[in-house]
């Protein structure tokens, strides 16, 4: 599961050109969900998110997380981040899962970012429409974080 996290001052998101949810300053969540993703890959990924201390203190130092922060976070589903590009200039989504489990795990991680931050916090777009997402990115300030956790080998850079 990739999460790509960018701090913002704002983002919205609309639906066949009319406005579904906006947040202020926080995050938007762009969230991918790969084959072989477990509900405990979401919960722990949501927590992550959560707890990242990548917003401004009083010295202006990336120092709080969201909640101490008083930010929110909208949460957008995003099947293109487990695009495979690296044979040709199409491509290929295989690694990315179902439309159905990604939509039951993706719900997860937004009730399990609800559960830190409170339900009118988090805002989502809408699974598998297509979104037009406003991001005014703070900083900049953009984080890609996967789970599970790990680091890439020497060899997984040239890909």
């Amino acid at each position: 599961m990739r999460a790509l996290l960018q701090r913002v001052s704002e983002g919205s998101v609309s639906i066949a050109g009319a406005p579904h949810a906006a947040i202020g300053k926080g995050y938007v969540i762009l969230l991918g969900v790969r084959n072989g993703d477990t509900v405990e890959d979401a919960r722990s990924l949501a927590a992550k998110c959560a707890g990242l201390r990548v917003m401004e203190d009083a010295h202006g130092k990336m120092n709080l997380d969201l909640a101490a922060a008083g930010g929110s976070a909208l949460v957008i589903s995003q099947f293109t981040l487990y695009g495979d590009a690296r044979r040709g200039n199409r491509p290929g989504f295989s690694d990315a899962a179902p439309p159905e489990e990604a939509e039951r795990l993706y719900e997860e991680f937004v009730r399990a970012m609800r559960a830190v931050l409170g339900p009118e916090r988090v805002q989502t777009g809408e699974f598998g429409a297509m979104m037009e997402v406003l991001i005014r990115n703070d900083g900049p300030v953009t984080i890609l974080l996967e789970h599970p956790f790990r680091s890439l080998t020497a060899g997984e850079y040239d890909r």
